[in-house]
């Protein structure tokens, strides 16, 4: 019986001149493609392919025979794609990165169109190997990659500002923003209980480098909540201050359960991207995620 995988292994081993390179366009393994290729020269009577010392060379039979189905099988898998494409909709499961820190407030405005997703936490460079690799079908990161091979498109952009517990008394500190006190306003923040979701407290750091000029803050963070989502809900039902992005205190200030205290032109922002392999399939439902997320940011 013809099987029609011996084909495709056969036409990428033939396009490419090497097993190795079958294999990766394919996602199986060398061995795999070795095995089908076998058989198919068992199938069909001939030897197709001659060993070299970098590849493989095409017999005149593997020539004949590609010629022979290279038009029926491209027509066949261009049926083949239309239909996955046809039949790819919200139901198929998706695999999404995203930093832990923009969950709650970026990829959960997924769950409202999307029926299955499977979220992974990563940090940007991680996400973009893993879909670069086609481990992944999405991901949202706030770095900008220099790549061919995946697609990236912007969605929006996040800035940083400073809350804090509503039960800070914010009148001075306000006063001394105004009048633009910047040594008043940094003696201020000093003397706040800070919390930070990293012990290398990386927001703060670049808060006070674009604000204050330095390198450096004086303030320790008091306490260290490894998801900035869940260090703002725990700040909430205490007392202090921290700095974060704007997209994730937004709903804590509008509910009162967060103080904004500063948010201003000098303070940093960045650009929100959402990252694809290129994928045919993939296209409609990246128009849809990016729908989504432009909606919240």
């Amino acid at each position: 019986m013809v099987n029609l995988e011996w084909y495709r292994t056969f036409k990428s081993v033939y396009k490419n001149g090497n097993f190795s390179l079958a294999a990766k366009e394919l996602f199986i393994s060398q061995p795999a493609v070795s095995q089908q290729i076998v058989m198919l020269e068992a199938h069909v009577g001939y030897k197709l392919f001659n060993r070299k010392s970098k590849g493989v060379e095409p017999t005149e039979y593997a020539k004949l025979l590609n010629n022979l189905i290279i038009d029926a099988l491209d027509r066949l898998e261009n049926v083949e794609n239309g239909f996955r494409a046809k039949a790819f909709n919200a139901n198929r499961l998706l695999s999404v990165g995203i930093s832990r820190h923009l969950m709650s407030s970026i990829g959960s405005a997924l769950l409202a169109k999307f029926d299955f997703i499977d979220f992974t936490f990563h940090n940007n460079d991680a996400l973009f190997d893993l879909v670069n690799s086609k481990k992944l079908d999405f991901a949202i990161v706030t770095k900008k990659f220099d790549t061919f091979d995946t697609i990236q498109k912007k969605v929006g952009e996040i800035k940083q500002v400073i809350v804090g517990s509503t039960n800070i008394d914010l009148s001075v500190i306000k006063a001394k923003i105004k009048s633009k006190d910047n040594v008043a306003i940094e003696n201020w923040l000093n003397e706040q209980k800070w919390y930070s979701h990293d012990a290398g407290i990386p927001h703060i750091k670049l808060f006070w480098l674009h604000v204050f000029a330095k390198k450096r803050p004086s303030m320790i963070a008091n306490y260290i909540i490894p998801s900035e989502y869940e260090m703002l809900e725990i700040l909430s039902k205490n007392t202090g201050v921290a700095v974060t992005w704007n997209i994730n205190a937004k709903n804590l200030i509008q509910e009162k359960k967060l103080q904004l205290i500063w948010s201003s032109k000098e303070m940093p922002s960045t650009d929100v991207f959402l990252l694809s392999g290129k994928n045919d399939n993939l296209s409609t439902i990246f128009q849809d995620i990016m729908v989504e997320l432009k909606g919240v940011l």
